[in-house]
């Protein structure tokens, strides 16, 4: 269980099921690679965001995802099925809202989601009234799209993109243009997509605070090229040792202590604040503080001290911008 309160979807054996594979996929045009070998994976019921900075790629790679333009090598799968080989079958498990939703606004929403209705195959009447009612539209679907504020027709375009029941929801900027109730709102809506239907989401963002709060990881790309792959939340303190900054009374002998604790690793210390920073896996603190107590060392305050995803991205970027 994570921050966010979704667990996920496990497959038999205990292994997470894995819904999107990006194998070795590049996009080379005119000799220059927009895309370099990119390869992840994102499992049932997981939310990733997709960051990068200016012209990373993230764009071309969520078209190539979808079928929208064609990849120069490797191959996307989507529930096992081929974007290359095997198009209609991997296209019906992707929901998709690239840039913003399109509608026609002298009609309802109900109007709307019913027009979608008859363009596609197997989609039922109480379906529809199972996504207006996880996206929470109930109150609003007799009302003309006109009239929606933008948060609304947000959420109209992640329902009728639910519709179809996909395997993976692909959403590019969701909170774009949104006042901050409005973004906490869609962010509960993403969670709950995730938990009650299982159903996977890529969110291609530059709001990094956003990211850090609702995505189980994040993926980040430059120039084309995959640079990292990071847990977030609780996933990432499961992950291994976690940054904590120890302020005592007595650093000298609170360093021979750390010293003597084998899976504690010293960072750095400040002896001005009578401080030291380590890394440690998060079981290991309680024994520490023990250690520390019983060669009479007072402990004054702990902190987690966990670079914030802002910090890393600007690290692993070299401070190139997001966008």
């Amino acid at each position: 269980m994570n921050q966010n309160g979704y667990q996920l979807e496990a497959a038999v054996n205990g292994k997470p099921q894995i819904v999107l594979q990006m194998q070795g996929v590049s996009k080379i045009i005119k000799g220059k690679a927009i895309v370099n070998e990119l390869s992840f994976n994102i499992c049932k019921g997981e939310i990733v965001g997709l960051l990068g900075p200016n012209g990373a790629g993230k764009t071309t790679t969520i078209r190539m995802m979808t079928g929208l333009i064609r990849m120069s090598e490797g191959d996307v799968l989507i529930g096992g099925h081929s974007i290359r080989k095997d198009f209609n079958k991997a296209i019906a498990s992707i929901g998709a809202i690239i840039e913003n939703p399109e509608f026609y606004p002298h009609m309802t929403g109900y109007d709307n989601l019913k027009q979608y209705q008859r363009m596609s195959d197997g989609i039922t009447d109480a379906r529809m009234d199972e996504v207006v009612q996880l996206v929470g539209l109930q109150e609003a679907m007799g009302k003309k799209v006109k009239a929606y504020s933008l948060g609304m027709r947000q959420r109209l375009g992640i329902a009728q993109a639910l519709l179809h029941a996909p395997k993976l929801l692909i959403l590019d900027e969701p909170t774009n243009g949104l006042d901050p109730a409005g973004i906490r709102e869609m962010r509960d809506y993403m969670r709950r997509i995730a938990e009650v239907e299982g159903i996977s989401i890529l969110i291609s963002s530059h709001m990094l605070a956003e990211i850090e709060q609702i995505c189980h990881r994040a993926v980040v790309i430059q120039n084309g090229k995959l640079i990292a792959v990071t847990p977030l939340g609780e996933e990432a303190k499961a992950g291994g040792a976690i940054p904590l900054a120890i302020r005592v009374g007595k650093l000298e002998a609170a360093l021979v202590v750390i010293h003597k604790q084998a899976e504690v690793q010293i960072i750095r210390t400040d002896e001005a604040n009578s401080e030291v920073l380590v890394s440690m896996p998060d079981d290991q603190v309680p024994e520490l503080i023990a250690a520390l107590s019983e060669a009479g060392v007072r402990v004054y305050r702990i902190m987690d001290n966990k670079q914030s995803l802002e910090e890393e991205f600007l690290k692993w970027t070299g401070g190139n911008r997001i966008a």
